[in-house]
């Protein structure tokens, strides 16, 4: 038997039939259709105002690759400062909740197309390297517009303890620390309006320390790329990297004592960055726990001894449930069967996707209440990196509902 990560607390303190946002999952199921996914607007909200009650002096960004959908970025849009994208196709939907002014563009290979598109809106490029500069420049004098800029930094250290390190090495992500003030001066003289600095080291880190340190560290790689610029930078965006507990043994991060710190650290800071805002961006962490996948149980098999669960569901639409999104070893994200939240487990048993690949595991080996055809079975922690971040079309399975409630 292999273990679960921890449901998230608002479903896993239920008892009987799961509820989210005071609806019932099975329920939900036979309006909807399954596979569903549900995400809780009001567990949203409360992420966000965690973070305002933690970072008072912060803006907050949300980074609309973690999860896209329209009526979700609806709810959040209002409630944050900034959104942060990453193509040309995020821009466009982000600018149906924002203002060009409070969205960002990052990510390397932007397109001739993309930069024209950020800089008649008037978003904010981060830019990647020196020849993305000297493009997004061209790109302003062939539009008449002035474009606004950010200098995407590759730090010269790396979050420790991250699950996804973007920093400390050689990268397709920013300029290299000891290149950027160069840069900055660059697009400076070339007429652009430059916003500041975009800093990111690291995602899914689960300890505050690391992420403390990584702050102070990057504070001081900030101030010490506006002493060389000489200018000071208007926006310092710190990145995130806050993670979610998703596997056992995985302990929530302390956000109330990253903050603390931050603070700490902001009210020493030097003259150099005086006069600087300070932005942190967060996809998964405002959105993942909200998130529910609802997959109905189609089939239950005996196999030489073991238990299949086989559901309507799968890898094609939660990949990072199934292992194959970055993990190096796999390990069980938590699940339940939405109608017994609660009840003691009655077996092992592994519960399998539709598709014809051995890959399509959702839960392996796990121990489940018993669970019959037709029920539903409820993968948590589905809020970011699930529908638009799994091979949707892979064997042709139709496309899963996403509801917001």
């Amino acid at each position: 038997m292999k273990p679960m990560g921890p449901i998230p607390p608002a479903f896993g303190e239920q008892s009987g039939a799961l509820t989210i946002g005071g609806h019932d999952a099975s329920a939900l199921v036979a309006t909807h259709g399954a596979p569903l996914f549900v995400y809780d607007a009001a567990l949203v909200a409360g992420q966000v105002a965690r973070f305002r009650a933690a970072m008072p002096a912060i803006d907050l960004h949300y980074a609309i690759k973690a999860n896209p959908l329209p009526a979700l970025l609806a709810r959040i849009a209002p409630v944050v400062d900034g959104l942060d994208v990453a193509s040309g196709g995020e821009l466009a939907r982000a600018l149906t909740v924002k203002p060009g002014a409070a969205i960002s563009f990052a990510g390397p290979g932007k397109r001739d197309a993309e930069l024209e598109a950020a800089i008649a809106a008037g978003a904010t490029l981060n830019l990647e390297s020196a020849g993305e500069a000297r493009r997004a420049l061209a790109a302003g004098d062939r539009l008449g517009v002035r474009p606004r800029v950010a200098v995407r930094v590759n730090p010269d250290m790396e979050l420790r303890g991250s699950g996804m390190k973007m920093g400390g090495r050689a990268s397709p992500f920013g300029i290299d620390a000891e290149h950027a003030a160069a840069v900055v001066r660059d697009v400076i003289a070339g007429g652009a309006d430059w916003r500041g600095l975009h800093i990111y080291a690291g995602s899914q880190a689960l300890d505050a320390g690391a992420v403390i340190e990584m702050q102070a560290a990057t504070l001081a790689l900030a101030a010490r790329l506006a002493e060389q610029v000489g200018v000071t930078p208007p926006l310092v965006n710190l990145g995130g990297g806050f993670g979610v507990p998703y596997f056992a043994g995985d302990v929530a991060l302390d956000v109330e004592a990253v903050g603390a710190a931050l603070g700490e650290a902001l009210a020493m800071r030097g003259a150099a960055l005086r006069d600087s805002r300070f932005a942190i961006e967060l996809g998964r962490w405002l959105v993942a726990e909200a998130g529910v996948y609802l997959t109905r149980v189609v089939d239950v098999k005996a196999s030489r001894g073991e238990t299949f669960v086989v559901v309507d569901g799968g890898l094609h639409h939660q990949l990072a449930a199934s292992g194959n999104f970055g993990t190096v070893v796999r390990r069980n994200y938590p699940l339940a069967v939405a109608a017994r939240m609660g009840a003691a487990a009655a077996g092992e048993v592994s519960v399998v996707g539709c598709l014809c690949t051995p890959l399509d595991r959702l839960g392996d080996r796990v121990a489940l209440p018993p669970v019959a055809e037709g029920e539903v079975i409820a993968i948590f922690l589905a809020g970011a990196y699930g529908a638009t971040a799994s091979p949707a079309a892979f064997l042709g399975h139709p496309a899963p509902a996403e509801l917001v409630v």
